[in-house]
């Protein structure tokens, strides 16, 4: 046998698939057994068979290498081996956060209104002043049904006991959808017999309800969606362009559009003008709109802010959401909650220190060779030091930028992330694994059954984002019969 699952646990770790004495959890026996039953030969022949169909398939990400080629597109990093969720824990997962996401979308009304959670001391007012993601020009606009992120992207963790933490929230252009739902079909054509084995909770509505979403944004009965992209050579339009076919919306640039006299916004095509209700831009707010943000912004619309505060065009995420998309106001969220629903977080943070907080940045200093310290405003796993891991000159070279500004720092203590079964050769080891769900809030809120895993390829590593050696395995939510 290829796989010996009493031989296969690592100490110290929560796995995903199996328990420290090698034995299947609820609901992974027959996944286990199948895996286990597979000769050497036949494990790598479903993996090429995988192989063959993300290459075939033409799922891709962009590396941007820093050299003169600028960027290069490679293969989609993919593990054949899935991670099984029980439904009966997810749908309380899916509670957090469809609660998390609706306080959020309260919190950033707020900032751009009355401020009330200033003026009561929740948090301090300088949070917000001093945030590189408050946008003064937001301030005094109400999007529809009040949301501001209707695309949000909440990382889970689970620790050595295997409880479930929320590590981030992304709430500007959070990315990976579209890898969690051709994951699945990777899957079906790989391991067609699991899918008899199991009830799994399927993925493929997720385009139609981020479409509802978007009609949802405005009150046009049958209205024109397209999707605001960089451009080829942006790390994530693969996924740009696959919802924008997946959801029959027009993929255009900044260059594809223009504002009229009457602030509407219109897309060029060969027939002429055609008005634009919605855009669901993958672009960042600096470079939106040249008029009001960067001027040299090639990648915008001169006049799109000027639309969307004249309520012309409905914008999805709405530019300023990423006010609460800050690692520091993270750790608040918790009292967001509290203060706006007058509730209990369903999904707790993981333990946090704020460097601007004289006592937090004393213990922080002390113990950077403990600790994880982030940036406030950075993602993909930059800019972000592990303490245990960095050498000396690095933790004395964080220590000094976080002295230098310590609003644009907070840190967490080092989690044992859990590990999921991956095949490494023909054998299967564990790596360290993280969760993606997508919430989507219009009219109505929708959460992933599941989400996009994350997982670590490198052995000791628990940097799981694809630009950084990291891969993805398919999440299945399956109900036990």
């Amino acid at each position: 046998m290829t796989i010996d699952w009493h031989q296969y646990p690592e100490a110290g770790f929560w796995d995903e698939l199996v328990n420290r004495t090698g034995q299947p959890r609820p609901g992974t026996g027959a996944l286990c057994q199948t895996l286990a039953r597979l000769s050497d030969n036949e494990l790598i022949e479903r993996r090429r068979a995988a192989e063959l169909a993300i290459r075939t398939m033409g799922i891709t990400f962009t590396v941007y290498t820093g050299e003169g080629s600028g960027s290069i597109d490679r293969e989609w990093p993919f593990d054949i081996i899935p991670r099984l969720i029980l439904k009966r824990e997810w749908d309380g997962i899916a509670a957090g956060l469809a609660q998390r996401v609706k306080a959020l979308n309260r919190f950033i009304d707020d900032v751009y209104h009355d401020q009330r959670i200033l003026r009561d001391g929740v948090l301090p007012a300088e949070y917000i002043n001093q945030s590189r993601e408050f946008r003064a020009e937001c301030v005094g606009i109400t999007p529809p049904h009040g949301v501001w992120s209707h695309i949000c992207g909440s990382d889970l963790v689970r620790d050595h006991e295997g409880t479930t933490y929320v590590l981030e929230d992304n709430l500007r252009v959070p990315s990976g959808v579209s890898y969690m739902l051709e994951n699945r079909e990777v899957m079906k054509r790989v391991f067609p017999e699991l899918f008899l084995d199991y009830v799994i909770h399927p993925v493929d509505g997720y385009p139609e309800a981020l479409a509802a979403c978007l009609r949802s944004l405005t009150t046009e009965p049958s209205p024109q969606i397209a999707v605001l992209t960089p451009g080829i050579f942006n790390s994530a339009y693969f996924e740009h362009a696959y919802l924008a076919n997946a959801m029959s919306a027009q993929l255009v640039q900044g260059s594809d559009l223009v504002v009229g006299r009457d602030d509407r916004v219109y897309m060029r095509t060969i027939e002429g003008l055609v008005p634009v209700d919605v855009i669901y831009r993958r672009v960042d707010d600096l470079f939106l709109d040249p008029e009001v943000f960067n001027k040299d912004s090639m990648l915008g619309v001169p006049g799109l802010m000027r639309a969307w505060r004249a309520g012309k065009v409905a914008l999805a995420n709405a530019p300023g959401c990423g006010v609460a998309d800050d690692k520091v106001i993270y750790t608040y969220v918790p009292d967001i909650i509290r203060y706006y629903l007058s509730e209990e977080p369903l999904l707790p943070n993981v333990p946090s220190y704020r460097c601007v907080e004289p006592e937090h940045l004393e213990y922080v200093l002390d113990n950077l060779d403990q600790l994880v310290v982030k940036p406030a405003n950075e993602s993909g796993g930059y800019g972000m030091l592990i303490g245990p891991k960095a050498s000396r000159q690095e933790r004395d070279r964080f220590a000094r930028a976080i002295k230098e500004d310590p609003r644009n720092y907070m840190a967490q203590p080092m989690l044992l992330l859990s590990t999921a079964p991956t095949l490494v050769e023909q054998h299967a080891e564990p790596r360290h694994v993280d969760l993606r769900p997508f919430i989507l809030s219009g009219a109505d809120t929708y959460v992933t059954t599941g989400g996009l895993t994350r997982v670590a390829l490198r052995k000791g590593s628990t940097v799981v984002n694809s630009s950084q050696g990291g891969g993805s395995k398919d999440t299945w939510i399956v109900d036990l019969e």
